[in-house]
């Protein structure tokens, strides 16, 4: 029996023509054999992920109509054998521990080094997953106790989700709907963002999002306080 080599297919999920580009052509240059993909938003990535087998995904954090990690939540949820690498223009600090979390095998800024992205795509095409020394330190420092943690370091995952989706101008009702559980829940959630973070409202939470990068600027905000 003759075998057929199947080519390596990687997608490039980012919504930046430029940015596709430059990252294509420097896979291209480190696995010359790969099927390399594209596509621009959370929806057409899902969509494209579903229709052939892919190897890896390289996914942008912040791609129109999706607010901070929902997009990696929704792929990993609908394709959760495909590997994700998240790239983001955030740092380590930010989104890195959160997006592991919530389905990536690895997290890279965008501001890490060529051979850098290479050495991830490698290590998690071999089923392992990728962190970065940034990352590394950062999990000392959990352990020891020595960090300096931002406020909605205390938020448990889901009640993070609910912080960045009211910071993004979502009702209960449609992160309800998003998160697939009761209004009742998600203002419970609510509640407890507020208390723990020493919030009165969600004008609160929306500046503190904007303030610290943890929603797309480019997002309309809808002020709600229910």
């Amino acid at each position: 029996m003759r075998w057929v080599s199947v080519p390596m297919k990687i997608l490039i999920a980012d919504d930046h023509p430029v940015v596709r580009r430059g990252i294509k052509g420097l896979l291209e240059e480190a696995f010359s054999e790969a099927l390399i993909g594209e596509s621009s938003t959370v929806e057409e990535t899902v969509e494209t992920a579903r229709r052939a087998a892919w190897d890896i995904v390289l996914l942008d954090l912040s791609m129109p109509g999706v607010s901070g990690l929902e997009g990696l939540i929704k792929l990993s949820q609908v394709c959760p054998k495909i590997p994700i690498l998240v790239l983001s223009m955030h740092s380590e600090e930010q989104f890195a521990i959160r997006a592991l979390k919530s389905g990536a095998a690895g997290y890279l800024a965008k501001d890490h080094s060529e051979g850098e992205l290479v050495k991830a795509v490698k290590r998690i095409l071999m089923g392992k997953r990728y962190i970065s020394a940034a990352i590394v330190e950062r999990l000392a420092l959990d352990v020891t106790g020595d960090a300096e943690k931002a406020p909605h370091a205390q938020l448990s995952q889901q009640e993070y989700r609910v912080l960045c989706l009211i910071g993004s101008g979502r009702s209960v009702s449609q992160i309800a709907q998003k998160m697939h559980l009761s209004a009742k829940t998600i203002s419970t959630y609510r509640t407890r963002v507020l208390e723990k973070m020493a919030m009165k409202g969600n004008v609160d939470i929306m500046r503190y999002c904007m303030e610290n990068r943890l929603v797309d600027a480019t997002i309309p905000l809808r002020i709600r306080e229910n």
